[in-house]
């Protein structure tokens, strides 16, 4: 294989190299002729015409572009798509020879991704139908992991992570039923995004348990795979399972973190791994998070249910056909699991669901006053020859920590969380209800620059900070100024609404503040005025569903504008009428609330005195 130019890069990396014409579209030719055909973590790459018909394609949407990078977000970047996800003109196998259609249509994820600018360089392998958290069950082979090849890759969605970590694509789309889209992010030190189910389209993927599926993103930093959920993140009304954002949710952790972790953890023997999530929950309390051991007992006992009663029939039913007329080509494990489902009644199926949704009520009861649940991706790792040993059991190791996740209507995100002592990875998942998806993202981030990783299995760290959260589209960025400051009377009306605390800033030069006259608590009045000053304020994001009711709650003569910030941004923001101004204070020499209510403070102290 010659020499790849790009290995390793991310996106931006991507970006930069295409805006400075580093590279041109054409590189991509070369990237694939570099790719070694042998290579295990791929059932196909792109062909020449199929490259060039999608080279050809952003060209013509590109021709009368200004700005190719805020039209076409992913112009030119690579990606790999896991092989039970449709790509036109790629045969979709899911790991299954005898699936041999070629699709006609891209699936919905991809469509939007390249509609974004990116480029499809070849299908991924994976467990067959995605049927295991291991790598290894597959006809085209087992994918290796990326720093140990005696080792699992993890899977199903194997050679997606892999590729990723190994950096010829900085992402790749895997999916996710039971960790598949978690588990191979760990085993490969990568980023797994595994979003709320419903928040990306599944049309055009050829489903292992529908109800659950969610198709994931792996990528090498937080802010990568944060930008491609942002290219994919739509209501697809053609999928039946497809949701829209309820706007409703907070866009981060609360200030002061709380996590919650299994009152009970099973490492199965493995000692490293036991070491190594010690000294992540260690990382954690040195960032002043607050860790409180949960009962597991209602995740263990969901977990259990995806593989070992009635749910395994969902696989059954999506593999039906094919076991009428095509068993023999059945990886053997996969056969023995998906015939499982051919034992269990109607009856057990409704019990199960019913059993599933008390399980998940008590699951969300006990996560609803932390930020997120914090567990081991997988408990350990074990080599290709000892899975084929133990080939359930040892993945059911695997599935320990995720395997509830989708059943309980949850959102995940894998992060690296460093190197165990036998320099294979480790990496811990972030568990949350779901929608919190931006929240996730949000510390994931900053957990990726305070730790400092290398990136996959390339030989670089993250060369500069993650990028800024993309401004959320579900919720609204208020500035307060007064009584709705954190720690002042009511700062509740925000916090029990969701909304958190985003910066502090200061508003630009043509302001001034005011002490109105009689109010209950005391606030302030914010007027726009020639020769006026900066005032402080403090900008909050409120869940998009939820700012109606906060903006009734405003009394006269206060209410809602826009205000205008010292870095030239307009948020929204409190306003006072001019008629309340009439007999008020005016306080702008004290720069902002705080201050002055800690100056009348003084005074009444002084007085009491």
């Amino acid at each position: 294989m010659s020499e790849i130019k790009t290995l390793g890069w991310t996106i931006s990396e991507w970006q930069t190299a295409y805006l400075k014409q580093e590279i041109q579209l054409d590189t991509l030719k070369e990237l694939v002729a570099a790719i070694d055909p042998k290579d295990v973590a791929w059932i196909s790459l792109a062909s020449a015409d199929l490259l060039e018909q999608q080279i050809q394609s952003l060209k013509q949407l590109t021709q009368d572009s200004d700005n190719l990078q805020k039209q076409f977000p992913l112009y030119g970047v690579p990606f790999a798509v896991k092989d039970n996800i449709d790509v036109a003109g790629f045969v979709t196998t899911a790991a299954c020879k005898a699936l041999n259609r070629v699709a006609t249509q891209d699936a919905e994820t991809v469509r939007l991704l390249k509609q974004a600018g990116a480029i499809v360089l070849g299908k991924t392998n994976l467990d067959q139908f995605a049927t295991g958290l291991v790598g290894t069950r597959s006809p085209f082979g087992a994918v290796p992991n990326s720093f140990k090849p005696e080792y699992v890759s993890g899977g199903s969605s194997s050679g997606s992570a892999s590729v990723v970590a190994r950096g010829l694509v900085p992402f790749s789309l895997g999916t996710d039923t039971a960790g598949s889209g978690r588990v191979p992010a760990a085993f490969n030190n990568i980023v797994g995004l595994k979003p709320t189910k419903g928040r990306f389209s599944n049309r055009g993927l050829l489903p292992a348990v529908k109800s659950i599926d969610c198709i994931s993103i792996f990528a090498l930093t937080v802010s990568d795979a944060e930008l491609v959920a942002a290219q994919v993140e739509a209501y697809d009304a053609l999928d039946s399972y497809s949701r829209q954002h309820p706007k409703n949710v907070p866009a981060r952790f609360s200030s002061k973190l709380k996590f919650a972790i299994p009152n009970k953890l099973n490492f199965f023997g493995d000692g490293l791994a036991e070491k190594a999530f010690q000294h992540t929950i260690q990382l954690l309390e040195s960032l002043n998070a607050e860790i409180t051991p949960i009962d597991f007992s209602a995740f263990e006992q969901l977990a259990a249910q995806l593989y070992q009663g009635s749910w395994v029939a969902e696989r059954t039913a999506a593999a039906a056909n094919l076991l009428k007329t095509n068993a023999a080509d059945f990886d053997p494990t996969v056969l023995e699991i998906i015939q499982q489902g051919e034992k269990y009644s109607a009856v057990d199926a409704y019990n199960a669901e019913y059993l599933k949704q008390d399980l998940t009520r008590k699951i969300q009861d006990s996560l609803a006053e932390f930020d997120a649940l914090i567990v081991p991706t997988s408990p350990t790792i074990y080599t290709i020859e000892q899975m084929q040993q133990h080939p359930i059991e040892y993945n059911a190791h695997f599935g320990t920590y995720t395997n509830f996740t989708n059943l309980a209507d949850l959102s995940a995100l894998a992060l690296p969380a460093g190197f165990r002592a036998d320099n294979l990875p480790f990496g811990i998942t972030l568990i949350a209800p779901a929608w919190h998806d931006a929240a996730l993202v949000h510390f994931g981030k900053a957990w990726q620059n305070y730790l400092a990783l290398k990136l996959g299995a390339v030989d670089k760290t993250l060369s500069v900070p993650s990028a800024p959260t993309l401004l959320s589209p579900y919720h609204i960025r208020v500035a307060v100024v007064g009584a709705h400051l954190t720690g002042m009377p009511l700062n509740f009306q925000l916090t029990t609404r969701g909304a958190v605390h985003v910066e502090t800033t200061k508003t630009s030069q043509d302001y001034a503040l005011y002490a109105l006259n009689g109010t209950v608590p005391p606030k302030p009045g914010l007027a726009r005025q020639q020769d006026g000053q900066s005032i402080i304020v403090e900008l909050w994001d409120v869940p998009t569903a939820r700012f109606g009711e906060f903006v009734a709650e405003i009394p006269t003569p206060l209410g809602m504008g826009n205000v205008e910030l010292e870095d030239g941004r307009w948020v929204k923001g409190f306003i006072c009428e001019p008629y309340g101004l009439g007999d008020a204070e005016n306080i702008s020499h004290f720069g902002g609330w705080r201050a002055y209510i800690q100056y009348r403070n003084n005074q009444v102290a002084n007085t009491a005195n």
